[in-house]
């Protein structure tokens, strides 16, 4: 007879690591196994190489803020991603005084956060953007600048070779950090593991099914060679399998996924590791998208700090793919559409022909156009400085609407069966950083009966829970401060 588990957590990343690890605090006596079909964790989506937002807060993100037809600037959605990282942050800060994360600095950074604009339009848009965001309490300490010198000494390497006479302007907030959440993934586990966890690597999921009392048989295949491994079944199950949360949600069988699709979009950066041309920038730059083109093209030069050393990487650039995952299959796309999502990828598809345009243009691109982009933001780059790599694959949804065939939905989403027994993530930026509030969010869905025995735990690892920091500038000040100081970066 196949083993019987309280908890499987398909995929080793940083959802399924978050998700464990929340459990394993509130109920420490469950069973949890963790299946990872690659030979190691966090090599998708959670890998610092693949993953193009770390340490999402809004703080610089110009694509949070958009202008209102009036010309007044709309922050709620910077002000909730803004507060989902803050939780984020208290869930990390207790882990780490309580010895279960390591020394912060092995996978959190402080790391200033820019916006960078240029041109009379976008200088009067971020003038009016620091207007709206200066006073709120969760960006306390944000300043602006349309002097040249000033933004140089933010940002050395942005400036020198750019024309006297062009406007430019920018903002800098201090309190910003760089977040490598394959680490936190690898760490998160590994005590997860100490506290009795059991992690399966090179292990693929091939099928679920579901027994009649709602717990799931979850049919294992080793990932090379394709062996069969003895099945398990689990009362509880969470698909956080990165673009193949979509196939397998939909082998379930549940009927909350049908109409779901995947759109699929992989990217590439230019980096460098170059210790001269990495020393002059400190700093995560984020630019504005050319009219026309999708959230996820925002330009953005970012410090990236992996295993202690620092290396800069510019992007994205678009490119296509029909694979859900890095490693995945061409076949990924095709072998999800069902009868019950092709109407809407059809609907989705046809209302944004522009992403359509937009990917086009990326992948007729040539090299010297794309640095040409990168000059934008580093006027005397040199190609030599840079080379291109390949980051992860990111599965947009697409989805029936209310008023609507299908849309394409830029964002992550929770799909979970009627009865909580399953629930697997969508979707894609955020992402990483909103992690814990994803994850919290799901377990106040798939185990509400449980939230009252709960509850004080969750207070007690996240002090904020079930409150808005926005509305309290004095409880968003008495976070901030403290969890820097644990965390150790800038309050």
């Amino acid at each position: 007879m196949n083993k019987t588990v309280d908890v499987a957590l398909i995929g080793g990343g940083i959802m399924s690591a978050t998700l464990g690890t929340l459990l394993k605090k509130l109920q420490p006596d469950w069973d949890i196994q963790i299946f990872e079909r690659l030979g190691d964790l966090a090599q998708e989506s959670s890998n610092p190489w693949n993953n193009a937002g770390t340490g999402h807060s809004a703080l610089c993100e110009l694509n949070y803020t958009p202008q209102n037809s009036d010309g007044s600037i709309e922050i709620s959605s910077a002000v909730k991603v803004n507060e989902q990282f803050q939780v984020s942050r208290q869930f990390w800060s207790h882990l780490v005084s309580e010895g279960a994360l390591p020394e912060p600095s092995s996978f959190i950074n402080p790391t200033p956060h820019m916006s960078f604009v240029w041109g009379e339009t976008n200088v009067e848009y971020l003038r009016k953007r620091f207007e709206a965001l200066k006073d709120h309490p969760l960006f306390a300490g944000m300043e602006y600048s349309e002097d040249p010198a000033v933004i140089h000494g933010w940002a050395p390497l942005m400036m020198p070779g750019r024309l006297k006479a062009e406007a430019v302007a920018a903002t800098y907030i201090p309190s910003g950090t760089d977040v490598d959440f394959g680490a936190l993934s690898h760490f998160m586990v590994d005590t997860l593991v100490e506290s009795g966890a059991q992690l399966n690597t090179g292990i693929r999921v091939a099928n679920l099914k579901r027994h009649g009392d709602g717990s799931w048989k979850l049919k294992l295949r080793h990932d090379i060679g394709e062996t069969p491994v003895e099945p398990v079944t689990a009362r509880f199950v969470f698909v956080g399998a990165g673009g193949y949360a979509l196939n397998l949600l939909q082998k379930s069988g549940i009927k909350e996924i049908r109409g779901f699709g995947g759109f699929p979009v992989s990217g590439e950066f230019l980096r460098t590791d170059n210790p001269e041309v990495v020393a002059a920038h400190s700093a995560k730059v984020y630019g504005k998208a050319a009219v026309g083109s999708p959230p996820m093209s925002v330009p953005h030069l970012d410090l990236r700090v992996v295993e202690g050393q620092g290396s800069l990487m510019f992007g994205p650039y678009a490119g296509f793919s029909p694979k859900f995952l890095k490693t995945g299959s061409v076949l990924d796309l095709f072998a999800s559409i069902r009868w019950h999502n092709l109407l809407p990828m059809v609907a989705a598809g046809l209302s944004n022909l522009s992403l359509v345009k937009y990917l086009i243009g990326q992948l007729m691109a040539s090299p010297e156009t794309k640095f040409a982009e990168l000059k934008n933001f580093v006027p005397n780059a040199k190609p030599e400085d840079w080379y291109r790599i390949t980051a992860g694959q990111r599965v947009q949804v697409m989805k029936k609407h209310p008023k609507k065939i299908g849309v394409l939905q830029f964002g992550t989403e929770v799909v979970s069966s009627a009865d909580g027994s399953i629930a697997g993530l969508l979707g894609a930026s955020p992402g990483a950083s909103t992690a814990v509030p994803i994850m919290l969010g799901l377990v106040e869905k798939c185990f509400p009966d449980r939230m009252d025995d709960w509850r004080p735990k969750i207070k007690e690892m996240i002090p904020s829970f079930g409150q808005q920091l926005s509305d309290s500038p004095k409880l968003a000040k008495e976070t901030l401060k403290r969890t820097a100081k644990t965390l150790k970066i800038h309050p």
